[in-house]
């Protein structure tokens, strides 16, 4: 079985933490709406949603992604790169406590989910403004037993890692190669965004089904051309919270 944690949208998203964005208002209850849409989408392909409650006074906290680091042997809780987030791991390491052995990033450290790629045993890490080498090594002491190697990656110009390649496929990745470079990632395949969309790199991998945004129709056509047939799911209001499909669920396998 499949568990995705999420979190009910807190009511003071309009202060989220913001870095290459301009502020916009974000409509509240458009934004629960998409979300509970998002929820809805997951159940529908099988997945047994645990909605925490909303926490008032954690603006971002409906991106549980970024405080933990979910595998099958473990789970490491984060230390978020921005301090007005950091309170938000609290509730998810009790949430994670009943299914998996925690461990948790210490200063000097600091990571955020978003920057995390796990495909088979490489785990991929995005040196950002948010997560930095001293995570990466603790990352590898972490689970060096449990047979993964943590990499370092560079990336420029977006938010977090997961804003410029995510998983598509068991082989293949989504990239926007203005902000990745592929050869970081030896030996898999790439579809690139549409130039036009550079946000467009972001797809929620659950089970073999692809979650997407509509917001990307030119790049929704080059998955599909590569028989790629994604869910579509719309966090339009989300993303003006520097937020995408992957940020709003933990999502891990339980016996």
């Amino acid at each position: 079985m499949l568990i995705a944690i999420t979190r009910k949208v807190s009511r003071s998203i309009v202060n989220c933490e913001l870095t290459h964005l301009e502020r916009t208002p974000i409509d509240l209850e458009n934004a629960r709406r998409q979300h509970a849409n998002y929820e809805q989408a997951l159940a529908d392909l099988g997945v047994r949603v645990m909605a925490l409650s909303e926490e008032p006074d954690l603006p971002d906290s409906v991106f549980v992604e970024d405080t933990a680091i979910v595998l099958d042997e473990c789970a490491i809780l984060t230390r978020p790169g921005a301090d007005s987030r950091k309170p938000e791991v609290e509730s998810i390491g009790r949430a994670l406590g009943p299914y998996r052995t925690l461990h948790r990033i210490s200063a000097p450290g600091t990571l955020d989910g978003g920057d995390v790629l796990t495909v088979g045993k490489t785990i991929f890490v995005g040196l950002t403004g948010r997560s930095n080498q001293a995570a990466i090594d603790q990352m590898q002491a972490f689970l060096a037993p449990h047979g993964y190697q943590v990499r370092g990656v560079p990336v420029r110009g977006c938010l977090h890692l997961k804003s410029a390649v995510t998983q598509v496929a068991e082989n293949t990745l989504l990239i926007n190669p203005a902000w990745g470079n592929r050869t970081d990632f030896p030996g898999l395949q790439f579809i690139e965004v549409d130039p036009s969309e550079p946000g467009g790199a972001n797809v929620l991998l659950v089970g073999g089904t692809a979650v997407y945004q509509p917001a990307y129709p030119r790049t929704l056509a080059r998955l599909e051309a590569a028989g790629i047939q994604p869910v579509l799911v719309d966090a339009s209001e989300l993303a003006k919270a520097e937020g995408a499909l992957t940020c709003c669920s933990l999502i891990f396998q339980v016996d």
